[in-house]
Order: structure tokens, then C-alpha cells, then sequence
């Protein structure tokens, strides 16, 4: 396993890190926000928000292993192009070719089945992605890592919300440019970060029984684990609330067209993109220079919260706007230094694939409930989006309060 890469290939390395993110995350921006609402509505306008929860529902809830499992499975993994590798040109190459598949699903079951095969691709690119940063950059780089990973995935979102708000006429177009790009990309990040081989790492001998013991990490034993687990957990099930659904936000709650929508969606990305990559890098560097991560993980929610509640007041483009701004500087601060805390708080180095894929169910769950929980509540309140975001608002600053307990990490 090589550590501690520095001078031009830590340089290449986070570079490479921004690139991959951008892409990975402006397809899953593009096709979630924008390009699959659009196809459910394009398949059945009457049941779109119902057809919508069930793609992304079922979606997320097949992929709530996947990062674990390949995790895991990459931790043992030995091949002379390293551990990652592997799985990397795996999830991206066939992500992407499942991606560009789906545009061609005829009805909301072939959307499912197609969409929960990709994810569960990309799924397998994100997770060696991540593990990179525990593998081979030294903690007092990490934040600074999770930041210009974060700025790939503000950036990545919102070039993929412009560019899918731009094709909702021609949604296959979309579908393309994202599919070729997550293949480009994969392949490129492994032939310009060459790791070391991993053959002559010692490896225990496989036994299904300890492997599926292995997932689980105690509580009592590890506690700090859990609480970083339950922070993510809460702070995701808020945030998504409102990214889940900003699509319909704007054409049901707001009332805006469909064409129209996408426009504005691009002009909340853009906004968000450049408040939350100030907010990383601003905030990354100043996590690692103090050698602190739960102060900045506690002010990001409480930020995050603050601004996920102007909609909730005022139900307005501008109000939007100004969510998108604020809410962007919080989460930018929050990408930073969660991926940091996170690797801190790890049981064990050497596991850092499975655990750290662990870690990402507390992501993966919320993003499977949200959509059943976002339309529980419009039905509840006769579709009052104004519920969504009382919600997030909730979740968030909840959230807020779940780092404190965490005692070997300042």
C-alpha cells in the first residue's frame, strides 16, 4: 500500500481526484435532477412524482452495499495495477455504458432496473475514489484532498444540472455525454495515477462468515465511528430533501414551465457551485492548518440549516437563490472536512475500503428514503412543498449536534 505520495504526484493525484468527481457527480446530478424526472414525465405526467420515488427509492436501496461491499473486496484485492484500480475502470467503464443504456428503457420498470444496475457501477467508482485519500495522502493533507474532492463534486453538479437543463428536449443527448464522460475519465485517473502493486501485501485467508462479521463495527467499542455515522446519516436525509425534488419545486410549488425550470435550476447550481467551492477550500485549508474538524462540521449544519429555510418563508426564485447561496457555503464547508473526519475516526487503516464504504450507507439510506419520505409528506399536506423544506431544515440542524460526542478528533 503506498502512503503519503507527495510533490507532483500528490499534486496529479488531488488533481486527478477534482476531475473524477466532477464528472462522476455531474452524472448523477444530471440524470437525478433533471434528465430522469424529465423521462418519468415524458413515460406518465399523471404519476411522475409517485414513478420518480420508486426509481430513486429502489435505486438507492440496491446500492446501499455496493460501497462496502467493493470496499471490502477492493481492501483484498491484489493485482500488480494495486487495490483500487481494478474497480475503478469496473464501476466507472460500466456505469458509464449503463448510463448511456438508459435512455433506451421503455417504461418506469426498465428506468428501475437499468438505473439500479449503474448506480450500483458508479457506486464501485466512488468508493475506491474516496478510499484513495486514507491510501495514499497523509492526514495533515486530507482536509485539503476533501476539499478539491468536493470542489469536483459542487462543480460536477452543477455542470451537470446546466448541461441536462439544456437537453430536456433531446434527454438521449444527455445521457451520452455523461455515460462517455464517467468512461473517459475512469480510465484516464488509472493510467495517470499508477499505484504501486499490490501482490506482496499480506492478505488473511477469505472466510464468508468473518467477511460478513466484518461490516459491522460496534458501537461501544468504536464510538466515535458511530456518531459520524449518525451525523452524515441526518445531515444527508435533510439535504437531499430539497435536492431530490428541486425539479418538481420549481414547476409545482413555483409554478414555473418545464423549459423554464431547467434554466433556473442551472442558475441555482451555478450559485451554489461558486459559494460551496469557496466554502471547501476556504474551509479545507483551515481544518487541516488548526488540526480541527468538528467545529467546522457544526457550523456547516447550522449554515445549511439557516438557508434551507428562507423557501420554507418565502416561496420565491429569489428566495431560491438565496438558498442556493448559503446553503452552498455550508455544505462546501460540510464536504471538506466530513470525508476528513471520517478517515480520523476509521477502526482500522488497513480496512479503510470497507469502512470507509460503510461510512457511505449513511449516505446511501438517506438518499433511498428521502424520495418515499418527501412524498409521504406532499400527500400529507395535500402537496405542500413548504413541508420538504421544513424537514431538511430539521434534519440538518440535528445533524448539527451529533459531532459533539466525538472524542478522539478536535
Amino acid at each position: 500500500m503506498s502512503q503519503g505520495v507527495t510533490g507532483a504526484a500528490r499534486s496529479r493525484l488531488v488533481a486527478s481526484m477534482l476531475v473524477g468527481n466532477i464528472f462522476l457527480f455531474a452524472t448523477y446530478a444530471g440524470v437525478i435532477v433533471i434528465l430522469l424526472p424529465q423521462q418519468m414525465a415524458d413515460l406518465d405526467p399523471v404519476n411522475k412524482v409517485a414513478n420518480l420515488a420508486i426509481v430513486t427509492a429502489t435505486s438507492s436501496f440496491f446500492t446501499l452495499f455496493a460501497q462496502p461491499l467493493v470496499g471490502a473486496f477492493s481492501d483484498r484485492t491484489r493485482t500488480r495495477l494495486g487495490r483500487r484500480a481494478p474497480w475503478l475502470l469496473v464501476g466507472g467503464v460500466g456505469g458509464g455504458v449503463l448510463t448511456i443504456v438508459l435512455q433506451f428503457a421503455p417504461g418506469v420498470f426498465w428506468v428501475t432496473g437499468v438505473w439500479v444496475l449503474a448506480q450500483v457501477l458508479l457506486n464501485a467508482f466512488q468508493g475506491p475514489l474516496s478510499a484513495i485519500i486514507a491510501d495514499r495522502i497523509a492526514s495533515d493533507g486530507r482536509a485539503t484532498a476533501s476539499a478539491f474532492a468536493g470542489v469536483g463534486t459542487a462543480v460536477g453538479g452543477t455542470l451537470g444540472i446546466i448541461v441536462a437543463g439544456q437537453l430536456l428536449a433531446f434527454i438521449g443527448v444527455g445521457y451520452w455525454i455523461f455515460g462517455l464522460g464517467v468512461i473517459v475519465v475512469a480510465v484516464a485517473f488509472v493510467l495517470v495515477n499508477r499505484d504501486r502493486s499490490s501482490l506482496s501485501l499480506p492478505v488473511s485467508p477469505f472466510r464468508w462468515g468473518a467477511f460478513a462479521k466484518s461490516f459491522w463495527v460496534s458501537p461501544r467499542k468504536h464510538p466515535d465511528y458511530a456518531w459520524a455515522f449518525a451525523g452524515r446519516f441526518v445531515m444527508i436525509l435533510g439535504y437531499q430533501g430539497v435536492q431530490a425534488y428541486q425539479f418538481y419545486i420549481l414547476t409545482d410549488h413555483l409554478g414555473l414551465a418545464p423549459q423554464e425550470a431547467g434554466g433556473v435550476a442551472g442558475i441555482l447550481s451555478i450559485c451554489s457551485m461558486i459559494t460551496l467551492v469557496v466554502g471547501t477550500l476556504v474551509f479545507g485549508r483551515l481544518s487541516d492548518k488548526l488540526s480541527r474538524r468538528k467545529v467546522f462540521v457544526f457550523a456547516a449544519s447550522v449554515i445549511m440549516a439557516l438557508g434551507i429555510a428562507i423557501p420554507l418563508f418565502v416561496p420565491t426564485v429569489p428566495a431560491m437563490i438565496a438558498y442556493s447561496l448559503i446553503v452552498g457555503i455550508g455544505y462546501g464547508a460540510y464536504l471538506a472536512v466530513d470525508v476528513a473526519l471520517m478517515i480520523d475516526v476509521l477502526p482500522s487503516a488497513g480496512d479503510a475500503g470497507k469502512d470507509l464504504g460503510t461510512l457511505n450507507v449513511a449516505t446511501n439510506i438517506p438518499q433511498a428514503i428521502t424520495p418515499v419520505v418527501a412524498a409521504t409528506l406532499l400527500s400529507l399536506t395535500g402537496g405542500n412543498y413548504g413541508a420538504i423544506f421544513g424537514f431538511a431544515a430539521a434534519m440538518v440542524l440535528l445533524s448539527s449536534f451529533l459531532v459533539f460526542p466525538i472524542r478522539s478528533v478536535k
